[in-house]
């Protein structure tokens, strides 16, 4: 009996001993480090042959470069989004356009040629590539005029990219190790790296620290194999460009004047007897008339020069509301007819002698938004360099009217006019025009928000109101409307009316004013004929605080639409901030 049991012990020994082997070699694995190395051109997501990687910053994107007869290019997409947004590419036309202080650089598809202003001047390779109805911008080209420098390296091909300086840490290896994808031992190996090598400390962790290595590899290396730690200060020899502007040395005190025939030129002395203080005045002379960029023209020498007699700049006002035919995308989105956009309102300030030019595009669409800031950097140049003033009207910022930035309309444009009203306008809810809480709000959107520099900021206030008519609803029988909740009883209208109108409208129903100190204004209502009639008033009261939040802000001065609007009585409040 006993001799059978001593194999049966023997081989469950054995079967024990085995699996104790197999377990133990399980957990020596366990700790040991992995050797699989990373391929890289999985790592750098290279999916077909000729795409090149780029890292930015120190950081991996998805985005690729190519290459073409020896020369890296970048999708113009990226270049415009990520490295310098003031490139432009019109697909229209098929060319690149950059703006500096002092040209218009344009450089057309497939050609090494390009102009700095009507100079011709030629690059040893082609700028611009299209490629399946997409442009590329050769790298070298962008790096001109970006604040950024690159480093390429092979196996793989890729492009590191640095448009962010300061200071970084090197970290020297003390002992041979790996630097891995991941924080982990069974992580892959990105390289191995040697003592005595540097890298960059990104991120610093428990065991583990992320860094980058001079050839671009992102990575983690445990921290026993870091050793001592040294400060760098990157820095990139760029001079950025220095942009000028003309500015007054006074506080500007204009207004608008609505002239919509060649004769209403001739009342100017009238239109200005009443005022105080105005120092510029912008008649609405010029629109665009065609889809080619030509204008219209109802200007006058003699308009402007009474102007100048009496100490008053002429700013000739172009806009897009007239003629209603006009694609102003049409216009903006082709290089050729923005430039005859732009020569022609050139041609009309020299020959009437204008001080400035006075912009005022509306309803434009998202979509023209990057053509809009073209025809500003274009225009400015123009008028710069006949010392011609620029400023250019803007609603108050908003999220659905960001695509105007006017953080760049301020690099170029002298001044920009914020129209502090229509907070409430014909087919809206019913309310102010222009409520003290709405002008604040606009004003510090400007400041905090679109960082436009104070000293060139306009505000635009209302020298009108709109009279609010509730007209009930004829409800005779039975009406499924009615019943609804959202049922409103009557039907809203409005009309814009100037101070002595309102005014005399709330005198002749017998109403009276209360003071609404949170909409820094007085509010009024009346029945006449059954109709609710609802003002909220604009007069020199309610303009004096809005005068306050211009002096608060260190604006440039105030701007007011429009003369003949107004009660005689505000020009005396106006000059008290403006002087």
């Amino acid at each position: 009996m006993r001799k059978k049991i001593i194999p049966v012990l023997a081989v469950l020994i054995l079967i024990v001993v085995m699996l104790l082997v197999v377990f133990v070699g399980k957990k020596v694995k366990q700790y040991l480090p992995g050797k699989e190395e990373q391929d890289l051109t999985e790592y750098f997501g290279i999916e077909q042959e000729g795409e090149i990687p780029i890292e930015l910053n120190r950081a991996l994107t998805e985005e690729k470069a190519m290459e073409k007869d020896g020369t890296v290019y970048l999708n113009f997409e990226y270049v415009h989004d990520v490295l310098n947004d003031r490139f432009y590419w019109d697909a229209n036309e098929n060319v690149l356009l950059y703006t500096t202080a002092a040209n218009v650089i344009k450089a057309y598809a497939d050609s090494k040629d390009f102009f700095m202003g009507k100079a011709k001047d030629s690059k040893p390779y082609k700028i611009v590539l299209i490629d399946a109805d997409q442009a590329y911008v050769a790298l070298d080209f962008v790096a001109e005029y970006t604040n950024l420098t690159y480093e390429r390296f092979e196996n793989p091909d890729r492009i590191l990219l640095q448009s962010e300086w300061g200071t970084v840490t090197n970290v020297k290896i003390k002992r041979d190790t790996q630097l891995r994808v991941k924080g982990g031992i069974k992580s892959k190996i990105l390289k191995e790296l040697e003592k005595g090598d540097v890298v960059i400390k990104l991120e610093a962790m428990e065991e583990w620290t992320k860094v980058a290595t001079k050839d671009g590899l992102i990575g983690f290396v445990r921290n026993k194999r870091l050793g001592e730690e040294t400060e760098e200060t990157e820095s990139h020899s760029f001079a950025e460009e220095s942009f000028q502007h003309l500015t007054k040395d006074t506080q500007i005190n204009m207004a608008w004047h609505q002239v919509t025939t060649a004769e209403g030129n001739g009342n100017i002395a009238n239109v200005l007897q009443n005022t105080k203080g105005i120092n510029v005045i912008s008649p609405t002379w010029f629109y665009l008339n065609d889809n080619e960029g030509n204008i219209a023209n109802i200007g006058s020498t003699d308009y402007v020069k009474y102007c100048h007699e009496n100490g008053i700049e002429v700013w000739g006002l172009v806009s897009n509301l007239v003629n209603k035919d006009v694609s102003t995308a049409e216009i903006l989105t082709h290089t050729s007819k923005r430039e005859n956009l732009t020569n022609q309102i050139l041609a009309a300030a020299i020959q009437y002698d204008l001080d400035g030019i006075n912009v005022d595009l509306e309803e434009l669409d998202a979509t023209v938004g990057e053509g809009f800031i073209q025809f500003i950097r274009e225009l400015s140049l123009k008028c710069e360099g006949n010392g011609i003033v620029l400023s250019v009207d803007n609603y108050v910022p908003s999220g659905y009217t960001k695509f105007y930035d006017r953080e760049e309309q301020a690099v170029f444009a002298d001044y920009l006019v914020i129209m502090a009203y229509d907070e409430h306008y014909a087919g809206s809810d019913e309310g102010s025009v222009s409520s003290i809480g709405f002008v604040r709000d606009a004003a510090d959107a400007m400041i905090e928000e679109e960082h436009v520099p104070a000293g060139q900021v306009i505000l635009g206030l209302p020298f009108y109101t709109r009279v609010w008519a509730e007209t009930p609803k004829d409800t005779d029988g039975a009406d499924v409307e009615a019943a609804s909740e959202d049922y409103v009883p009557y039907e809203l209208s409005s009309e814009a009316v100037g101070m002595d109108e309102a005014e005399r409208r709330m005198m002749a129903n017998g109403a009276e004013k209360t003071w609404l100190a949170d909409m820094g204004q007085y509010y009024t209502q009346y029945e006449n004929g059954g109709v609710t009639y609802k003002i909220w008033l604009e007069d020199a009261t309610s303009l004096e605080e809005k005068l306050k939040v211009m002096e608060e802000h260190g604006f440039a001065g105030a701007s007011f639409w429009k003369l003949g609007l107004e009660n005689v009585s505000v020009w005396d409040t106006v000059i008290k901030y403006i002087n």
